[in-house]
């Protein structure tokens, strides 16, 4: 049996230079420590407990379709609300930070719609990377549960599903799990509605 090595995670400013290995820091960094080095770094990151996770690069296919929801969730809030894709860090507690594929607030006035990052959104959406599904799948659910976001859209290209999630008594529950073929529908947003098919062959 072989096993791959955890990645290290490094920072790369910038400004350029050598790469700095920021593994001997895991576990003591602090909120404002990872907002500082978020502010002026160009990596991906996220931020819980102290410890800071580097997230993979998106491929086309993923922007693509990150893209596509862009426009069709605009269309479901406006227009008095506010969609944001990333990177815009948002906060779910004190000590954890997220980076939404989607993030969205109904009414752009809404006091968490702050320049730096979001203190809350009313509903998320994230594309399943593959290097880590569980993250999207089950860790993050529990993170936007607990945070009381609304509504939450797992969109899966490798099974080409869409499930919207909506909360209910501090938990999530299924309000669907759509495939080729539906249409997708939000219980937040009647407005909001997306074909499956067009999702996943968005181009």
């Amino acid at each position: 049996m072989t096993t791959t090595a955890a990645p290290v995670l490094q920072l790369i400013s910038s400004s350029g230079g050598s790469p700095i290995d920021m593994q001997p820091l895991q576990g003591l960094w602090t909120a404002e420590m990872y907002l500082r080095l978020t502010d002026t770094s160009n990596q991906l990151l996220e931020f819980t407990d102290g410890l800071l996770e580097g997230l993979p690069m998106p491929t086309r296919r993923h922007q693509r379709m990150v893209v596509w929801l862009l426009d069709v969730v605009r269309s479901g809030v406006r227009p008095h609300g506010e969609v944001m894709i990333a990177p815009l860090r948002l906060q779910v507690r004190a000590d954890t930070f997220r980076e939404p594929d989607v993030l969205v607030l109904r009414d752009r006035n809404d006091p968490r719609n702050q320049e730096r990052f979001w203190l809350g959104a009313d509903l998320v959406v994230e594309v399943v990377s593959p290097d880590n599904p569980a993250r999207d799948i089950v860790v993050k659910r529990a993170d936007y549960a607990a945070a009381g976001i609304p509504e939450y859209w797992i969109v899966d290209p490798q099974h080409e599903t869409v499930t919207v999630l909506t909360l209910r008594d501090d938990q999530y529950h299924e309000h669907g799990v759509f495939r080729r073929g539906t249409t997708a529908t939000s219980v937040l947003l009647a407005s909001l509605t997306a074909s499956v098919d067009a999702l996943f062959d968005a181009q």
